[in-house]
């Protein structure tokens, strides 16, 4: 039997040196692998090049290394919650990779798959495909490192000539991610929206780091039940069920405020 458990955190991502490369699951808040990043925190390493949908808020998830200026590069297709992002990004601190959403979700994939590259109508006729599009700042206000051209051509995919643009595969040296459930071979089980980029982002890590919140033995998970098969995830650390877990923004409608406030029974 292959046991891929370790005993905390802080032994998983010991090894991660300065200026790796990490894929890193989650989406706003949800399925942030947060214990990881915690200690990723801890140890201090820097000089990061993160892929991550988002770079959490200011004081939770990935932010958490944003603020402790540990990040050196985002790959993202979102980066609205996150004020110090803005103003590191504008003052030419850090490097952004603007990807639509879509294409960031195939490029994990397409590196877990092995597959180098792949063509999508996405970002056709922007500067997605037609460079141009700023990466780093130079603290003036100016464009210091823009986007490439990349690669357009026409495909007859439908029986309608169209433009799709060749887009570049990921793999990351490390990756970081959250799951509900996973057994000491690191077959792993999703909980809900938590599923997220959670998979994705483990595909592409050449060393992919799983915090779960229960640790189950060997042939206990349902095989059907399986959203991330164990050959993708290489350590696996159990942090408990009771582990935090924030909500960027909780609303409630008004009718449900009103239907607190009515008396018992009504």
């Amino acid at each position: 039997m292959i046991d891929k458990t370790w005993a905390s955190a802080a032994d998983a991502v010991a090894d991660i040196p300065d200026g790796a490369s990490l894929a890193v699951g989650g989406f706003g808040l949800s399925g942030n692998p947060i214990a990881l990043i915690e200690a990723l925190l801890a140890q201090g390493t820097g000089e990061l090049s993160i892929v991550s949908n988002n770079c959490g808020v200011d004081d939770w998830g990935l932010g958490i290394l944003l603020n402790a200026k540990r990040i050196r590069k985002m790959t993202s297709s979102y980066v609205g919650e996150n004020k110090e992002f803005e103003r590191q990004f504008l003052s030419g601190e850090l490097e952004l990779e603007l990807t639509p959403q879509g294409t960031l979700a195939e490029k994990l994939r397409a590196g877990g798959a092995g597959i180098a590259a792949f063509f999508t109508q996405t970002g056709v006729g922007t500067q997605v495909a037609e460079g141009g599009l700023p990466r780093r700042y130079d603290g003036a206000g100016g464009v210091a490192v823009a986007s490439p051209v990349k690669d357009v051509r026409i495909f007859d995919v439908t029986g309608r000539p169209r433009e799709y643009v060749l887009e570049e595969a990921i793999v990351t040296d490390f990756a970081l991610v959250h799951a509900a459930k996973g057994d000491r071979h690191g077959n792993l089980v999703f909980n809900k929206a938590a599923r997220n980029f959670n998979p994705l982002a483990a595909m592409a890590g050449r060393v992919c780091i799983a915090q779960v919140e229960e640790l189950v033995e060997p042939g206990e998970l349902d095989p059907d039940s399986i959203h991330l098969p164990g050959i993708y995830v290489h350590r696996v650390v159990e942090v408990g069920t009771g582990i935090e877990k924030r909500i960027e923004r909780r609303t409630v409608s008004v009718a449900q405020s009103s239907a607190r406030d009515l008396p018992e029974g009504a």
